[in-house]
C-alpha cells in the first residue's frame, strides 16, 4: 500500500448519502487527501449519483483524490487496500415490507427487524451469501485488504465471514456505542470530551461497564447515579437527537433493572427482549414510547428526502459534509499513518470476552495502528449482561449454523430461540410464520433456504 495513494473501494456505493459521509470523512484527513476513492454498486442511476457527490466533494476540499466507478466488483476490488461494504439485499422493497408484513399478519410485531428477530434472521440468511461472494474477490485481487464492513444483521454477518472466510482481515462498524455516549452526555448536559467510557458486549447489546465525567482535577465521577436519579426524577430522557418518534424509556428502564446502560437505541433494543412488545399489553407501548413499524417509516422518509436532495446535489458547484461519528476513516488514517486509535468494532471471539462463545461477534475496544487491527479482552462483564447477551448469541448462531451447513431448519430453530418472537407466537405459527416469509422471499434467498416445511415435506412424498 502506497502510504500516500491508499485505494479505497466502496461496495455498495448507491447508498449515497452513506457513500458521502464516509469519503468526506476520509477526504478531509491530510494523509488521506490523495487517496483514490474506488465507487461500486450494480445499480446505475445511484452509482452515477454517487460518483457526482463524491466528486464534487472531493474537489469542494481540494486535494488531490481520484473517484472512479465501477459496475464490476472484481474490477473495484483489484488492489484494493480498504473495502468499505454497504449494501442492503433486497432494499426496503421488497424485502423490508416483507419482513414487517408477513409477521405481522401473525400478530408478531416489530420496530426495525434488521439484527435478530425474524426479521433479522431473514436479512442475515439473504445478505451472508453476497458477503461471502465478497470476500472470495478480496481473496482473489485484494488478500491483504481490510473490510470494513457497516451491513446488517451485523453480528450475523461478522460471524459468518469469521467462519467461512477467517483469513479476510474484517471488522464490523457502527455507532451505537459513540452515537448512544453523545446523547447521554446530551441528557446530562455535560460535554461529551469530558466523559470517559468503556464498552462490551455483542452488536447492539455492548453496555457501558464505566461512564465517567472527567473532572477540573483530573479525577473520574461516576455518571450511574446521575442517569439513574434524572430517569426517576423525570428529567430523563430528553427527546432524541436521531429521532423524535424513539424516545430512550427502553434503555433507561433497563438501566434501573440490569445496572449498567446499553448502547443500542431503544426502538431496537425494545426488540431484542420479551418484555416490552407484548400482545395485549398496549400499556407498554404508551408507557415505553416503543415505535412500532419504525424502519419503514425511516426508508419512506429517506427515499422523500433524497429525491429533494438528490437534484440540489447535481446543481451545485460545491458540496461540503460535516464529520461524522463512524470509525472508517479513523481506521483508514491509523493504518495508513501508524498514529494510533481505539474504536469499537466486531471481532469474531477468540477469548476477547471469555464468557461468551468462541467465534461469535464481540463488539470490544481495538487498537488500530499501522499493524492493523488489534482486538482488547473484556473479561469483567457482569453475570446478568452475560446471560442477556446469550438469548441474542443463540439465534445469531443458529442463523450462522443455518447459512454454513444450508441446513433448512436451523432457520425455525434460530426463530423458536428469538426472545421477542417467542413471547408472542407459539411453536406451530412460529413454523408457520418461516414458511411464509421463505416463500414470499423467493429468489432474494439462497435456494436451500426456499420454499416450506410443508411443501417441501409433499414433494419428498
Amino acid at each position: 500500500m502506497s502510504a500516500a495513494r491508499p485505494v479505497i473501494t466502496f461496495i455498495g456505493a448507491g447508498s449515497t448519502v452513506f457513500t458521502k459521509n464516509i469519503a468526506g470523512d476520509i477526504l478531509q484527513r491530510p494523509a488521506l487527501a490523495e487517496a483514490e476513492i474506488r465507487l461500486m454498486d450494480i445499480d446505475q442511476q445511484r452509482l452515477e449519483e454517487s460518483e457526482i457527490v463524491v466528486g464534487k466533494l472531493a474537489r469542494t476540499l481540494g486535494g488531490t483524490a481520484t473517484v472512479k466507478s465501477f459496475t464490476d466488483r472484481r474490477r473495484a476490488l483489484d488492489g484494493a487496500d480498504f473495502v468499505v461494504v454497504s449494501f442492503q439485499i433486497g432494499g426496503y422493497e421488497p424485502c423490508t415490507v416483507t419482513d414487517f408484513e408477513v409477521p405481522k399478519r401473525f400478530g408478531l410485531r416489530q420496530t426495525i427487524a434488521d439484527t435478530i428477530g425474524i426479521g433479522g434472521i431473514m436479512r442475515g440468511i439473504r445478505t451472508v451469501p453476497h458477503l461471502w461472494a465478497v470476500c472470495e474477490d478480496m481473496l482473489a485481487v485484494c488478500p491483504q485488504a481490510i473490510m470494513l464492513q457497516y451491513v446488517n444483521p451485523m453480528a450475523i454477518n461478522t460471524w459468518a465471514i469469521a467462519e467461512k472466510y477467517p483469513q479476510v482481515r474484517q471488522v464490523g462498524l457502527c455507532h451505537s456505542v459513540q452515537g448512544t455516549a453523545y446523547e447521554l452526555a446530551r441528557d446530562l448536559d455535560i460535554p461529551l470530551g469530558e466523559i470517559r467510557y468503556r464498552a462490551g458486549g455483542i452488536n447492539h447489546m455492548a453496555f457501558y461497564l464505566n461512564f465517567e465525567h472527567r473532572q477540573s482535577d483530573g479525577s473520574y465521577v461516576d455518571l450511574y447515579p446521575a442517569l439513574k436519579q434524572g430517569y426517576r426524577e423525570g428529567r430523563f430522557p430528553k427527546p432524541s437527537h436521531w429521532n423524535p418518534r424513539c424516545p430512550n424509556k427502553v434503555r433507561y428502564e433497563m438501566l434501573t433493572r440490569l445496572g449498567y446502560f446499553v448502547t443500542e437505541s431503544s426502538e431496537h433494543f425494545a426488540e431484542y427482549t420479551p418484555y416490552f412488545i407484548k400482545r395485549g399489553r398496549e400499556d407498554l407501548i404508551e408507557k415505553f414510547g416503543i415505535p412500532l413499524d419504525e424502519y419503514p417509516k425511516r426508508c419512506v422518509e429517506q427515499v422523500e428526502r433524497w429525491k429533494s436532495e438528490a437534484e440540489a446535489y447535481r446543481t451545485a458547484e460545491t458540496i461540503t459534509v460535516e464529520p461524522s461519528h463512524e470509525y472508517a476513516s479513523e481506521i483508514i488514517n491509523s493504518v495508513v499513518t501508524g498514529t494510533p486509535s481505539v474504536i469499537y468494532g466486531n471481532i469474531a471471539n477468540r477469548g476477547f470476552i471469555p464468557q461468551l462463545p468462541e467465534g461469535a461477534a464481540v463488539e470490544v475496544p481495538v487498537l488500530v495502528d499501522a499493524n492493523g487491527l488489534q482486538p482488547t479482552v473484556v473479561n469483567d462483564i457482569p453475570p446478568q449482561l452475560i446471560g442477556l447477551m446469550r438469548t441474542n448469541v443463540n439465534v445469531q448462531e443458529l442463523t450462522v449454523r443455518a447459512l454454513m451447513t444450508e441446513n433448512r431448519e436451523h432457520i425455525y430453530h434460530a426463530a423458536m430461540l428469538d426472545p421477542h418472537t417467542a413471547a408472542e407466537l407459539d411453536l406451530q405459527q412460529i413454523w408457520d410464520l418461516v414458511d411464509e416469509l421463505t416463500e414470499a422471499h423467493g429468489d432474494w434467498l439462497p435456494a436451500w433456504a426456499r420454499g416450506s416445511a410443508r411443501r417441501l415435506g409433499q414433494a419428498a412424498e
